[in-house]
């Protein structure tokens, strides 16, 4: 019997009933989150704000952990539930104390959504030397997760949920140069690989960690209009992604496609919250439901549709396990 989506062996829709339109009020409707307890990296603007909004809401306590305090102070000011907390995903230290503060607490994690990301920026590097779309989409995610691991057994019922990207199409993960030290950096193919690995990570976690009730996705939110995310990127970029005309407008195509705050965080909250999923694990999401899997490899634009199989290969979720393990200086056991 198959356990696990390796190369994709779950990996098609359920018939949930929701799509592009579906809110987070939508997907949440009669579910009760009291007594739960979530972390929302980057809770506090975009579909993460909205995120963290559905789940306080549906009774859970959230945790945000933020970077900037009086940013994230004002932006969930009046929101019942909801406590902030230091941290910076890119600074490996910052996640050491963050993390080492919740387990002080001694309270179960019930839900982690690594909604924190960065998309199409310049080449920047962290303290270690990683790249920064990889540092903060995937490295920071995989040492959260390490670090909070004893907790989200603890809940025995949790689930971990990673923000990917469609923008997993343009690269799969690149194993012998992942901080661009000897290519020529391109900030597309940075992101695209950065997604991929996320997805990877949420394959191959969900695989060792559903022996003790802990289960992984990625999800794809959509096009979003009023987010920050593409605060840094120019227009040539927009346009060579095909987002954009020669004079800078939005094509309609892609205008029709762009979701409000509340859809795009549809898909995070319905994976962390459904029942639907049930015992279905490391798969990716999207428009509030199970993604098709892409027969036939897509053309690098981010408004289609479908996971690339590169990013749900088993090999290539473990040989990445293993490297970020000896990248990071982290052993990542479960058990």
């Amino acid at each position: 019997m198959i356990q696990n989506n390796y190369q994709g062996a779950f990996q098609y829709p359920i018939g949930t009933g929701f799509n592009a339109q579906s809110t987070t009020t939508d997907v949440i409707k009669g579910i009760d989150l009291t007594g739960k307890i979530a972390i929302v990296t980057g809770g506090n603007t975009g579909i993460g704000l909205e995120t963290t909004k559905a789940l306080a809401v549906a009774g859970a306590t959230v945790i945000v952990p933020a970077r900037d305090l009086e940013k994230a102070r004002r932006n969930l000011q009046g929101i019942a539930n909801v406590e902030i907390e230091a941290m910076d995903i890119m600074d490996p230290a910052s996640i050491d104390t963050f993390s080492e503060k919740f387990l002080s607490s001694c309270r179960p994690l019930h839900l982690l959504i690594n909604n924190a990301g960065i998309m199409w920026v310049p080449l920047r590097k962290d303290q270690r030397g990683f790249e920064s779309q990889l540092a903060t989409n995937y490295i920071g995610q995989f040492h959260l997760v390490a670090k909070l691991w004893p907790a989200l057994k603890q809940a025995n019922g949790a689930r971990v949920i990673n923000v990917s990207s469609l923008g997993h199409h343009i690269a799969p993960f690149n194993f012998d140069d992942p901080n661009f030290e000897h290519c020529e950096y391109d900030t597309l193919t940075a992101y695209g690989q950065s997604k991929t690995a996320s997805n990877l990570f949420a394959m191959e976690l969900d695989n060792r960690a559903k022996g003790y009730n802990v289960r992984a996705y990625s999800v794809h939110p959509g096009s979003i209009a009023g987010t920050e995310l593409g605060r840094e990127a120019s227009v040539e970029l927009f346009q060579k992604m095909g987002f954009l005309d020669e004079s800078g407008n939005m094509r309609p195509e892609i205008l029709a496609t762009l979701k409000t705050i509340p859809q795009g965080a549809a898909t995070t909250v319905w994976a962390a919250t459904s029942s639907e999923l049930g015992n279905i694990g490391g798969v990716y999401c999207e428009d509030g439901d199970i993604a098709e899997l892409l027969s036939t490899p897509a053309n690098a634009k981010l408004h289609q549709s479908g996971v690339q199989q590169y990013s749900l290969d088993e090999n290539s979720a473990k040989r990445l396990w293993t490297m970020t393990e000896k990248m990071t200086g982290l052993q990542f056991m479960i058990n």
